[in-house]
This record gives structure tokens, C-alpha cells and sequence, in this order.
């Protein structure tokens, strides 16, 4: 026993401890340092472009074999990222799973907004780009309907074309997307809806201001409210956690993919940005009746196609509640949800979901057939 009361053989674990700490920070440093982020490769799995319209371009993932395909599905990725999250590594990648579980998949690919797309708002996105797209699909595929695969506010554009358009959707798979933008308000779990309470927050005259400075809203800063909405898990990412994952070189290139994934973070077009933040979070129109895309308002009870609702049940950017509320809203519409224990990312890059989700895509797919 030492005078302060330690014993000396915690005194030498606490020094193994501290040693192995400095091996492993030193080994991340030399790891780091020899690295480039710009040779690191996301969003392999082959594709073809088949259409655009400026900025915006339309691809086909090559299908692994061409008879008795599922679909065709479309993934509609929001404006705040990009759909290459979907596709973030070989092995852990739901664009690969869905192309080698025979779906045939399409992606759309929205670009990088300038301030010349300032003025580009839901009508464009939700109505003609997605319009266009799907006509290009029809005429590839064959078939007149497609399945809509919306992920976030990309799923929300997936509802408002859906109400819009029911012939033209054979189905929806809606993943973490906002339905209700005030269900947070019932959601007992405080780490729930920080977003949420951030976005309604911000006066709207603030937001109309803002975008009139900047034309659009910078992708840098939508990044900063993201990484700023769980503080204390965004710096244990960049210390402790990375330090924990030093010896294990596939953890730390899914990391680095991951961060790759972040940095790309394109501007929101500003008109579809203050339809966002004040008619959506602020107003709640969606929920209401009372949002409009194309001169139209937009009913979610005109959904006719089947809707497989996917959300995240530890999702701290869009709460569960607000997910799950699209059930009351639609009509007589099949609706089914699955939970995945993960947060908003992990839905698609978690090893959890890489086993849950790509199947139930699959098995729902093939269930319209």
C-alpha cells in the first residue's frame, strides 16, 4: 500500500494502460499521416448514367443478372447529403445487397447546387426532376410504376410525389424521413428531436435573412448543426473512439470512409432550404394538409401504394415518433414499419442493419410482384 492509499499494482496498471494508449496514439498518427482521403474510394458498386438534366443525372446500377429483376426501385437521397452513404463500402454497402438480391436499382444524383439553383424548390425536386427521372426509368425497364427508396427529406420528396402521382408508384420504402415535425414534442426520450427544437428556433425571418446572404444554405454549416447536435459523441469520435479502433485497420477505413462521407456535404438549394425550415419544422404543413408542391397540396391520404416505413429507434436527427406518425396519416394504403436499433447513419452502414435491412427491402419487393 502507498501513502495515498493505491496499491502498487494499480499504480502499474494504470502506467500498462497509459503505455498502451501511447502505442495506440502513435500508431493512429503514423496510420493518419500516411493516408489520403482523397484516395479513398465510397460509392463503388458499377453503375451507368443514363439521363441528366444539368446538374442533376440519373444512374442504373448494373444488375448481376438480367431475368426476373425486382422492381425498378429509385433511390431518392434528400439535399442535405448524398446517396453514397448508401453505397459506403464493399461488404457494407445496401446498394450492393439490393443489386445482388436481383432489385433493379436506380439512383438519382442531385449534383452540387450553386446560386444559380437558389430558386429551386420542392416543385422541382419532388415533382419535375423526380417526374423526369421516372420517365427515363419507364423507358429503360419497361414498366410503368417504380418503387420510390427515399431516404430522409428524399423521402419526403418519395410521399409527395406518391400523393401527387399514385398511378405512377408501385411502392414506397421510406427510410429515417421526417412525416410530423412536431411528434417530438411526445417523445419521452430527451436525446430525441435536439434538430427539431434547433430548426423551430430559428425565427423565420432569421432563415429568410440567411438565405438571401447566402443564396443557399452552406453545406458547411447544415454539417456543423449536424456535428453539433451531439457534442460530446462528436469529440469522443475524434479522440477516445479513434484511439480505440488504432489496431483494427478495417474499423479504421470504415471511419475514414465515413468521414469522407461527412466532408461532402453540398449547399441546399435556398427556396426548397426556407420550405424546409419554415412550412415543414416550423408550420407542420405536411401532417396538415396545407403544403403545396406544384400549385397542388400535397394529401398523404391519396397514397395508394404499399409503404414499407423504415426509421432508426436510437435516431437523434429525426425521432422515431416522427417517423412512426405516418400511419394515421395515409388512407388505405398497406403500411408496415421496421425498427432497426441503430441511429440515423446506422440504418445503413451499421453491421446490425447490413444483416436486417437489405433482406426486408428484398423479401417486400418481392411481395409486390
Amino acid at each position: 500500500m502507498t501513502k495515498n492509499g493505491t496499491t502498487r499494482g494499480g499504480e502499474t496498471a494504470a502506467r500498462g494502460d497509459l503505455a498502451g494508449i501511447t502505442r495506440r496514439m502513435l500508431l493512429l498518427t503514423r496510420k493518419l499521416s500516411s493516408s489520403n482521403l482523397r484516395d479513398i474510394e465510397i460509392a463503388t458498386t458499377p453503375k451507368d448514367e443514363i439521363w441528366n438534366d444539368g446538374k442533376v443525372k440519373l444512374c442504373r446500377y448494373r444488375p448481376r443478372n438480367k431475368s426476373a429483376l425486382l422492381g425498378p426501385v429509385l433511390i431518392v437521397q434528400g439535399l442535405f447529403g448524398r446517396y453514397t452513404m448508401t453505397d459506403l463500402q464493399p461488404g457494407r454497402s445496401l446498394v450492393e445487397k439490393l443489386v445482388a438480391g436481383g432489385v433493379d436499382l436506380y439512383v438519382i444524383d442531385w449534383g452540387n447546387p450553386t446560386r444559380a439553383d437558389q430558386y429551386r424548390d420542392f416543385s422541382d425536386y419532388a415533382d419535375r426532376y423526380l417526374g423526369d427521372a421516372l420517365d427515363q426509368i419507364r423507358a429503360v425497364s419497361g414498366h410503368d410504376r417504380a418503387v420510390l427508396l427515399g431516404i430522409c427529406q428524399g423521402g419526403v420528396f418519395g410521399l409527395c410525389f406518391a400523393a401527387l402521382y399514385p398511378e405512377r408508384v408501385k411502392g414506397l420504402v421510406l427510410t429515417v424521413t421526417p412525416v410530423d415535425f412536431h411528434a417530438d414534442r411526445a417523445d419521452p426520450d430527451p436525446t430525441h428531436g435536439f434538430l427539431y427544437v434547433w430548426s423551430r428556433n430559428l425565427p423565420p425571418v432569421l432563415v429568410e435573412d440567411l438565405i438571401r446572404e447566402y443564396g443557399n444554405l452552406p453545406g458547411e454549416m447544415t454539417g456543423a448543426v449536424f456535428q453539433g447536435l451531439a457534442p460530446a459523441r462528436t469529440f469522443s469520435k475524434y479522440t477516445t473512439d479513434l484511439i480505440d479502433i488504432a489496431e483494427d485497420d478495417d474499423a479504421l477505413e470504415t471511419f475514414m470512409r465515413m468521414e469522407k462521407w461527412l466532408a461532402d456535404r453540398p449547399d441546399h438549394p435556398g427556396a426548397a432550404a426556407k420550405q424546409w425550415l419554415i412550412e415543414l419544422f416550423h408550420q407542420n404543413q405536411l401532417v396538415e394538409g396545407r403544403f403545396t408542391v406544384g400549385g397542388r397540396q400535397v394529401d398523404l391520404g391519396a397514397i395508394t401504394c404499399p409503404v414499407l416505413n423504415i426509421y432508426g429507434a436510437k435516431d437523434h436527427i429525426i425521432p422515431p415518433l416522427s417517423s412512426r406518425a405516418l400511419r394515421q396519416h395515409l388512407g388505405a394504403a398497406p403500411y408496415e414499419e421496421l425498427e432497426v436499433p441503430t441511429g440515423h447513419v446506422g440504418v445503413f452502414v451499421s453491421r446490425h442493419a447490413q444483416r436486417l435491412v437489405p433482406d426486408k427491402i428484398v423479401s417486400w419487393l418481392s411481395a409486390l410482384e
